[in-house]
């Protein structure tokens, strides 16, 4: 255990830690030396998250940030978002590398954080100033590589910004696009609610947030650094589906009415020809949620439609685990490039069948 290094995980109860725990724990270069959480405090680890049980000692703990940093060379931040603000600006000090699972560091612009999350960023400075790093290897993965604090993507933005990266790419990408993408009920946490308690979700399908979801601007933001168009704009719903894990999303676009599907195939094949976690399948059988669920794949895809005036339409398709891709398994890869690890690592299993 000496040479490894050491990792503890600020809000280790959700479903966001139970995923960073599960994979982190057979990591071959990290020990996980302590974990937090609020109403799970005292609690062991293997009681609150079942599947860990006989794998690990470690219990959790109620401690302050900088207590909980002590002595660790990355800190996971699986907390809310608002909260992981806070959290961030009391470490950052320490010297420890951050790896932050929320939002509050995703956006480049503070007036913009406010609108979507509806408070006031208690560190504006360090949304512009590039402290932190966006945590999309797909994109981002030299600088990545280089990073010592990362903001790891959301869920659907992880899934909407892949799924159309290869016209964002390829020159091709302007608004409006519109998107549909279904998640399933761990997005929403381990702590039931009205609209997430199982009765009513599991034969249940339901839109929240239609048009204002928070993940809105970081996906705007995300694809015009990848080449969309300046003026590009999204009109997303984000449809509450009755699965625990994945998302589906649905993404369309008019592109030039001399588009070939030649052309699309080529410009999928060479954003992704190198990605070891992306899977264009297509013809018979598109993207699809059992086929990434409980792994860190990603599966795109796409359908170019017929020509109208000047225009035609390209649906996008594209899928992946909510808590693995969009969540701990993303902030676990990219943590493996930014250290020099190979950035499979504890990542490359498939997920379930079925």
């Amino acid at each position: 255990m000496a040479n490894k290094l050491k990792a503890v995980i600020l809000g280790g109860s959700g479903y966001g830690g139970a995923e960073l725990l599960r994979r982190l724990l057979f990591h071959p270069h990290v020990e996980v030396v302590r974990t937090t959480a609020g109403e799970s405090s005292g609690k062991k680890v293997s009681d609150v998250h079942l599947n860990l049980a006989g794998l690990t000692e470690l219990s959790f703990e109620s401690l302050s940030p900088k207590e909980a940093v002590a002595g660790a060379d990355v800190a996971f931040l699986a907390m809310p978002h608002k909260t992981a603000a806070q959290v961030v600006l009391d470490i950052l000090a320490s010297g420890v590398r951050i790896v932050d699972l929320s939002g509050d560091f995703r956006l480049r612009d503070a007036a913009t954080y406010a609108k979507y999350y509806g408070v006031t960023h208690p560190g504006p400075q360090h949304l512009t100033d590039g402290t932190f790093t966006y945590g999309l290897p797909e994109l981002n993965r030299e600088a990545i590589r280089k990073a010592k604090y990362i903001a790891s993507p959301g869920c659907f933005a992880t899934t909407i910004a892949l799924g159309l990266l290869p016209l964002a790419r390829g020159g091709k990408l302007r608004g409006p696009v519109q998107t549909v993408a279904a998640t399933g009920s761990s997005g929403s946490g381990n702590t039931p609610q009205l609209t997430t308690h199982h009765p009513l979700r599991a034969s249940n399908l339901r839109t929240y947030k239609p048009l204002e979801h928070q993940h809105v601007p970081e996906i705007l933001q995300t694809l015009r650094l990848a080449g969309g168009a300046e003026d590009l704009s999204l009109e997303f719903i984000p449809v509450s589906a009755p699965l625990p894990r994945g998302i589906f999303a649905t993404s369309f676009v008019h592109v030039p009415a001399s588009t070939t599907q030649e052309e699309l195939h080529a410009l999928w094949k060479e954003t992704f020809a190198r990605e070891p976690f992306i899977r264009i399948v297509g013809g018979a059988r598109q993207p699809e949620v059992v086929g990434v669920a409980g792994g860190n794949y990603v599966e795109v895809g796409f359908t170019l439609g017929p020509v109208t005036g000047d225009t035609r339409r390209v649906v996008c398709f594209s899928a992946l685990d909510n808590l693995v891709k969009g969540g701990a398994g993303q902030a676990i890869q990219s943590f493996n490039l930014m250290m020099g690890f190979d950035e499979r690592l504890t990542l490359a299993e498939p997920g379930l069948w079925p």
